[in-house]
């Protein structure tokens, strides 16, 4: 959720609470049928978003805020957020660690086992590859755009994405990419096909994109077609 959004739906929701706090009166009118639905929708989205936050202090700032008795000016409100902000990324940082921790050594002791593999090469950031094919071309740098098929796994196996079975090559900037991936690209001339290794400090990291977890180490066969 953007920071922007946080404050609105949080002070919506007091608003709610305000006008709700009676005891549990009956929904007599569409008004009444409505201001609860919509109470609803904010409290099931606060609960997604995991925001600890106290529904009472929440209603209190509404009220002193609709009577200007806030206790907080409007500068003060925008830090508050985003230190909210903040300790969410961090403790959504720290599960994402604790779950990653069986993918992290797994991919530790993969990459471990390949580097003495004939042919793979470690750079000094812990990137690994070989070279399958060595082109003839030019190298591209990181401000080239590069046309290139390319097929990525996990090392268990599992294919997350591949250009060669879309069926077209992929073009991109080489400084848009993971570090890992950017770093390869940099190695290779055109005409190369290279099986490289990144290491999950230069793919995703502590973060899982779609059908990656956080933690993996990334297996991509690369072959550079081409530079813009």
């Amino acid at each position: 959720m953007r920071i922007q959004r946080v404050l609105p739906i949080l002070l919506c929701f007091g608003f709610i609470l305000t006008g709700c706090d009676n005891g549990g009166s009956e929904l007599k009118t569409f008004k009444d049928s409505t201001s609860y639905a919509i109470g609803a929708q904010v409290g099931k989205s606060l609960i997604s978003s995991k925001f600890d936050v106290d529904p009472e202090i929440v209603a209190q700032a509404v009220t002193e805020v609709m009577t200007s008795t806030s206790q907080m000016s409007d500068s003060v409100v925008a830090q508050m957020m985003v230190k909210l902000e903040e300790s969410r990324r961090k403790q959504q940082m720290q599960e994402n660690e604790a779950k990653a921790k069986g993918t992290i050594k797994a991919g530790k002791d993969f990459l471990e086992a390949n580097k003495s593999k004939p042919g793979v090469v470690t750079t000094a950031s812990g990137l690994q590859y070989k070279v399958i094919k060595e082109g003839s071309g030019a190298k591209p740098t990181s401000a080239s755009t590069v046309r290139i098929h390319y097929t990525g796994k996990l090392i268990d196996g599992t294919e997350f994405d591949s250009s060669i079975k879309r069926g077209e090559p992929a073009e991109f900037p080489v400084g848009a990419v993971i570090p890992g991936f950017s770093e390869a690209l940099s190695l290779m001339t055109v005409g190369s096909k290279y099986m490289v290794y990144i290491p999950q400090e230069l793919g995703y990291g502590m973060q899982a994109a779609g059908p990656i977890p956080a933690g993996s180490v990334l297996i991509f066969e690369i072959e550079l077609l081409g530079i813009k």
